[in-house]
């Protein structure tokens, strides 16, 4: 079988001398007849996590060349967490697609995909399943612990921890202000067990990534020994055909959501992993994440879940030591990038802090999955997060306290006159992907200033939206379907009765008239109407968060064939 990219540089035409002309610029004939590879790249200055992604293609780059390919740098769209609005979800879609488009439209044959922040490995693993060129990704890796006043910090965490004893009146404005400096210690994404250290470590129980590489800190040298390795092991997964649909697989995802479970990742791996799925045609729902990974011991005693940091993580064994304490639940025929089983890589795998990673006898929680709860206010289901839940809330019976936007919450969470106690239950709307639009992460709504004065510091909160992987309280999210898709979270009114009963997987409202009433003027005028651009396409065409929140028509994929030239 010959390269793909022989379709543009091989012949004496016209369009193949124009092709390898405008890319010879001082490169040897042989560098048209070698593997032609794409480093996608994410790294940009307003994507502070991936910033660091320009060495780390260096290094990959090398190793390609070693081995006898051609690197090629494709900068790709760029999504950062803390800066764009209204969120980076908004375009997930929009990046996995443009990056499906390049990799397809250009003569190469396979690609090294370099992902950090929370949605560029998802978006770029759902390019790469989509056109289905061998692919292979290399995690940007979590920063350094930074320390305040002594004391280790979470990033994402401890913002929310912080910020809130601020409100409550325990912590001045100005140690908030001098904590900020010493927050981002070094290169890299959250060090929590937030989104991007969840995607990136399932990437790798996926079999996307080199088994033992997720989790590697970013600024730690053998990142970039890592990343060499990488671009050498992308030439072989060309000699061999080694494409996305080659070796995921419906085992490949029930790996994913029991690395998810053991380590405590985030609830966004799950709608992650939906629309991954949804691009290769695997048969994954949100109840297999229940059926798969409610069983899961919690292993890993990570922040926010738990004590630790992602560089202690790395430190204490990494995700092959997790996996290796519940190796019994893995799939064996589970395979990765390197054409063997993800089984086949535990042996070797020892916990050498069992303080950071428990041991399969000792868990931190017995079942740690995250839990898929249905119900008449949740019909096609909604999540929470029990390891990051107050075990005293996950049987709740509360009256419900109805904000019909994010600027409806913001206007009244702090008036001392709110109607609300500590058993109430808050409930958000309109943050589905078509109502805000995009899904944002505000779903752990601030608790009203009132009450963590008297120094409650969790309530129930219910909410179409997602929240951050770094996140924790006793948040029920991903309500399907959302208010703006007519779901019955829109009628919800304050008053109503919510019952919350984990256990038995149910959200309910206890109001008899419930689904017969009209939905909230106020809630309907605050939703998303763009009336050009992608906001309007993504509001036309996204789906539901129960399968993923892909557009309609990206949903499946096209294969890497191009049959027309371009002159």
């Amino acid at each position: 079988m010959g390269l793909r990219s022989e379709q543009w540089y091989a012949g004496q035409d016209r369009n193949a001398y124009i092709h390898r002309a405008w890319m010879r610029r001082g490169a040897p004939d042989d560098a048209f007849t070698r593997p032609q590879i794409a480093i996608a790249n994410t790294a940009s200055d307003l994507t502070p996590c991936n910033a660091h992604l320009n060495e780390v293609a260096a290094s990959v780059s090398n190793g390609v060349y070693e081995a006898g390919g051609i690197p090629l740098n494709l900068p790709v769209v760029s999504l950062g967490e803390t800066n764009v609005r209204p969120t980076a979800m908004l375009w997930r879609n929009m990046a996995a697609m443009a990056a499906e488009e390049m990799l397809r439209a250009n003569p190469v044959d396979g690609v090294v995909l370099l992902g950090g922040c929370d949605k560029t490995i998802p978006a770029l693993l759902m390019a790469a399943a989509s056109v289905d060129i061998p692919a292979v990704v290399v995690p940007g890796g979590p920063m350094l612990t930074g320390t305040f006043r002594g004391v280790p910090l979470g990033c994402g965490t401890d913002v929310w921890r912080l910020s809130e004893e601020v409100r409550a009146g325990t912590l001045s404005q100005e140690a908030f202000s001098r904590s900020e400096s010493a927050m981002i210690r070094s290169r890299g994404h959250c060090n929590t067990m937030g989104t991007a250290s969840t995607m990136a470590l399932v990437a790798e129980a996926l079999g996307t990534v080199v088994p033992g590489v997720a989790g590697t800190p970013a600024p730690d040298s053998r990142l970039l020994e890592a990343s060499h390795g990488t671009g050498r092991l992308i030439v072989e997964l060309i000699e061999k055909d080694r494409r996305p649909s080659t070796f995921l697989s419906k085992a490949s995802f029930h790996n994913a959501i029991v690395a998810l479970a053991a380590i405590g990742g985030s609830t966004n791996a799950v709608v992650h992993l939906l629309a991954i799925a949804g691009r290769l045609g695997v048969d994954l729902t949100l109840d297999d994440f229940d059926r798969i990974g409610s069983g899961v011991p919690l292993l890993v005693d990570l922040q926010p879940a738990g004590r630790f940091l992602m560089e202690d993580f790395h430190r204490a064994g990494g995700l092959l030591a997790v996996l290796r304490e519940v190796r019994d639940l893995l799939d064996p025929e589970g395979l990765t990038v390197t054409g063997r089983p993800l089984v086949d890589h535990l042996d070797d795998a020892p916990i050498w802090d069992p303080e950071v990673i428990r041991s399969r006898s000792e868990p931190i929680i017995a079942e740690g999955g995250i839990a898929v709860l249905r119900g008449n206010l949740a019909p096609s289901g909604a999540l929470v997060k029990p390891a990051a839940a107050s075990p005293n809330l996950l049987q709740h019976r509360g009256r419900a306290v109805v904000f019909d936007s994010i600027e409806d919450f913001h206007a009244r969470i702090d008036d001392p006159d709110l109607d609300v106690d500590a058993d109430s239950v808050l409930v958000l709307r309109g943050c589905g992907p078509r109502g805000y639009p995009g899904m944002p992460e505000v779903s752990n709504m601030p608790l009203p200033k009132k009450l963590l004065e008297q120094g409650v510091r969790d309530m129930v909160r219910v909410c179409d939206g997602r929240m951050s992987g770094t996140a924790y309280g006793t948040v029920v999210l991903h309500v399907a379907p959302e208010a703006a898709a007519g779901g019955p979270l829109g009628l919800v009114r304050t008053g109503d009765v919510i019952v919350l009963d984990v256990e038995n997987r149910r959200i309910d409202v206890e109001a008899p008239d419930f689904l017969s009433r009209t939905p909230s003027t106020a809630m309907t005028a605050a939703f998303a109407a763009p009336k050009r651009g992608w906001e309007r396409l993504y509001i036309d065409h996204v789906l539901g968060a129960d399968t993923g929140a892909d557009l309609d028509f990206l949903v499946g994929s096209s294969g890497s064939e191009v049959t027309r030239e371009s002159h």
